[in-house]
Parts: structure tokens; sequence; C-alpha cells
């Protein structure tokens, strides 16, 4: 079975592609950094 490796995304008169790995590793990064922020905030208080 193939898997999906793009998304489109239609904008108006735009439209995307969108890597659909690079963009799990986006959001695997910014829930990393959310982590980190909040365990510092435990850290100093």
């Amino acid at each position: 079975m193939n898997e999906k490796k793009e998304r489109l995304v239609i904008d108006g008169n735009a439209f995307y592609e969108i890597d659909i790995e690079c963009e799990k590793k986006k959001k695997r990064q910014q829930q990393e950094e959310k982590v980190r922020k909040n365990n510092q905030k435990r850290q100093r208080g």
C-alpha cells in the first residue's frame, strides 16, 4: 500500500505541497520545546 508523502493545501489562487514527514518533525520539535519550557518554569518556581 502506498503511503502519502505530501499534503496539498489550496489557499485562494495559491497551492502548496506540504511534506508530511517534515510537518511531523516540526510538530515533534515544537512539542519538545514546549515540554522544555515547562520544565524550566518548574525548576525556577
